[in-house]
């Protein structure tokens, strides 16, 4: 059955995805956040051990994006994401514990320990790849969705990409070539507000991301990317539009990053009562007060999963530290 609302979730579009969801999927989701927040915050303990070889980029605040939008998506569905993509990679179904192998650079990870934090993928799950390089992964979900095109397969492809790469060439040219092919391609832009260190008002002249998209001709829709329903809705939104045949579409999620841009950055150029504000719209938080407020979880429940969660990524973690490097000969069967 599907959960009957006492109070409506914060977030356009968010009530219309909850009648479509049962009690168990919905707290299902909360426990896909947690998860990736768990996975983060491990990740970031594991930096600061020296047991992470180079930098890693953290998505603590973004995980309704990535959990609203793959949850949105079916089998055969592929997904490409940035160095930021840990969260987005858990989200399409890769294992947690070879996640946590790959960025430590084991052998057991999920490209067998060559890849690492920023080179993460699992083709089995439709995980096509995270890319190190800004806006690199643009024109491979352009491919990706022209293979579904042409494949027949009625499958589509979605990409999550920053703010920042909405400046870089690639972007400009996958917008454009996906709109006149009319490729089945979500384009969901994170924008948490920052390209690096810097406010995405000193590098970019429109105020809203979405205004970029009629130079395309692109179908576009702003969403609350802190608000996991809404996040799905709209997906599921730009889903049937791209399965008819109608093209591509141009999904604006308003989030914010937790964190520094990356472990060397301790984020101090933002303004202390902006981050105050943001840590206020924690999407986890959200939605665990909702699932409360319309009695799909109680209190309990959701604090002794998120210990549960917790508990479980420190074992995946200890395990992985614990496994063995690849050899140098090694290559990857997996990627």
């Amino acid at each position: 059955m599907s959960v009957s609302l006492k109070q409506p979730y914060v977030g356009a579009g968010a009530q219309g995805a909850s009648n479509q969801l049962t009690p168990d999927e919905l707290r299902s989701m909360l426990t896909d956040m947690l998860l990736i927040r768990s996975v983060e915050d491990e990740v970031e303990r594991l930096f600061f051990r020296g047991l992470v070889r180079g930098s890693t980029h953290l998505c603590q605040g973004q995980e309704a994006v990535a959990v609203g939008a793959c949850r949105a998506l079916v089998a055969g569905d592929t997904m490409t994401c940035t160095y930021r993509g840990h969260g987005a990679v858990l989200a399409k179904g890769a294992a947690a514990d070879r996640l946590l192998a790959e960025i430590l650079g084991k052998s057991s990870g999920l490209c067998g320990g060559n890849g690492g934090s920023m080179h993460l993928a699992d083709l089995a799950a439709g995980a096509m790849g995270s890319f190190a390089i800004v806006g690199a992964n643009l024109p491979v979900a352009v491919g990706l969705g022209w293979g579904h095109q042409l494949a027949g397969d009625g499958r589509a492809s979605v990409t999550f990409f920053g703010d920042g790469a909405t400046n870089i060439g690639a972007f400009h040219e996958a917008m454009n070539l996906a709109a006149i092919w009319k490729l089945p391609v979500i384009f969901v832009c994170e924008n948490n507000l920052y390209g690096e260190y810097s406010p995405i008002g000193v590098t970019t002249p429109v105020r809203h991301l979405i205004d970029r998209a009629p130079a395309y001709a692109m179908r576009a829709e702003q969403v609350d990317g802190n608000d996991v329903l809404a996040v799905r809705d709209a997906t599921r939104r730009a889903l049937t539009y791209a399965r008819s045949g109608e093209g591509p579409t141009f999904l604006e999620a308003l989030t914010y990053r937790q964190k520094g841009h990356s472990r060397s950055d301790p984020g101090k150029y933002r303004p202390d009562e902006e981050v105050r504000h943001w840590l206020t719209l924690d999407p986890i938080i959200r939605f665990t007060t909702w699932l409360v407020e319309n009695d799909v979880a109680d209190e309990s429940w959701c604090a002794s999963e998120s210990a549960r969660v917790n508990a479980q990524v420190r074992n995946m973690s200890d395990a992985a530290v614990a496994m063995p490097d690849p050899q140098p000969a090694s290559q990857s069967s997996e990627c």
